[in-house]
């Protein structure tokens, strides 16, 4: 097959960790694959002409929507001239909606990891207010892909979500999970945490709490705080709080220094995917109490690593972690000391199991759902399929 990849623009920066940051190493992850399987691979995404003109940084990001929605259509109707008509054109996320009708009668295919902005912008997440241009950027998002042919999606909690918002669109949705790394693998904790130890700055020879996420709202940084200090204050143990991701914004900063236990509470930035690994391989527990994602790449990660999961009792987290996990309630925005309270009761319980081994080996086998090699396979045969469908349709 000949296959075109949409990739979003790099020009407005992210972080270089994937699992914060996973749209570029998604994308990737398709790109290898498929020439991998030796299909003829391109990719297309927008240069930052205007992005990088010498305005103000307050007009940079209108600059970079000039880039994205006015050259870089004019460039893509150019260059589709010299395309093949049984190439197939896959957009690697659902922000790419404006570009849709470009190929919207070519083949195509969109891949949908969650839609937390447009149900921001719609008003269906209490707290998350969206403003008018933010509203209008979201429609208009979301206008580009309604025109949408074909789409895969990487839970049935986004599939379910893909459904109410284009409910009478004629459209194929494939449900495929995403895979795994093959460097997430369990690795012997004790030496794991020696290796660590001098060269994170943090003892862990007694092991450690675990969370690998960004500042957004919904990862909850801040109920992972809230939980640690909790458990802190209940146990005996003294073990430190790792937190894999960015730096800390002024919130999150605030509630570490806000902490009891601020001097054991540890941000760790710009760590490779193999030194991540190695960290959840050692970590004594895995906490992701998370609001909503759209898959949730950590909790896989951490069980294909042997590490026990702690997260929160709602979809797609448990999609994720099946039975294999450990599940609380999502944070009670109206008593969090008690919610905390409670979660911390499930970290000491599960961090005293008698049987670790038992939770670890169901941890394994609950990660091999997220074979990468078999996504690979699954998402070739979706889109091969799109292309022999549109080449048997009469013209």
């Amino acid at each position: 097959m000949q296959i075109i990849f949409f990739s979003n623009p790099d020009f407005f920066g992210s972080e270089k960790r994937p699992a914060f940051s996973s749209m570029p190493r998604f994308t990737n992850m398709l790109v290898e694959g498929m020439r991998d399987k030796s299909h003829e691979v391109s990719v297309w995404t927008p240069n930052s002409t205007c992005f990088d003109l010498p305005f103000p940084a307050k007009m940079r990001k209108w600059m970079g929507y000039i880039d994205q929605y006015v050259l870089f259509p004019i460039q893509v109707k150019r260059r589709l001239k010299k395309v093949s008509q049984d190439t197939i054109f896959v957009f690697t996320d659902q922000a790419q909606g404006p570009w849709i009708p470009l190929v919207q009668n070519r083949n195509h295919v969109m891949h949908c990891h969650d839609f937390l902005a447009q149900w921001s912008a719609l008003g269906e997440i209490k707290g998350q207010e969206v403003g008018t241009t933010g509203k209008m950027y979201q429609k208009f998002i979301r206008d580009g892909f309604k025109k949408g042919k074909n789409f895969i999606t990487s839970s049935y909690k986004t599939d379910t979500d893909l459904k109410k918002l284009l409910p009478e669109a004629k459209m194929n949705t494939y449900m495929i999970y995403n895979g795994l790394e093959t460097f997430y693998k369990p690795l012997d904790k004790n030496k794991v945490r020696e290796t660590l130890s001098p060269t994170l700055g943090v003892n862990l020879s007694n092991g450690y709490i675990l969370h690998v996420g960004g500042n957004h709202w919904y990862k909850n940084r801040k109920g992972v705080i809230e939980i640690y200090n909790a458990w802190r204050s209940m146990t005996k143990k003294r073990m430190p709080l790792l937190l894999v991701g960015p730096p800390a914004d002024d919130f999150i900063a605030k509630c570490q220094k806000d902490s009891s236990y601020r001097n054991d509470i540890h941000f760790l930035i710009g760590q490779t995917d193999e030194v991540v690994s190695q960290i959840y391989a050692g970590a004594s527990l895995f906490l992701f109490p998370s609001f909503a994602e759209g898959f949730g790449w950590p909790s896989a990660e951490a069980m294909a690593c042997g590490c026990p999961v702690i997260t929160s009792n709602e979809p797609p987290m448990t999609e994720v972690v099946s039975d294999a996990g450990f599940l609380i309630p999502l944070r009670d925005e109206e008593n969090p000391r008690q919610w905390a309270s409670d979660a911390a009761l499930v970290v000491e319980e599960v961090l005293n199991m008698p049987n670790q081994e038992a939770v670890v080996l169901k941890s394994l086998e609950n990660a091999k759902r997220f074979n990468k090699q078999k996504a690979m396979d699954d998402f070739e045969q979706v889109y091969d399929r799109i292309v022999r469908l549109n080449t048997l349709e009469p013209a």
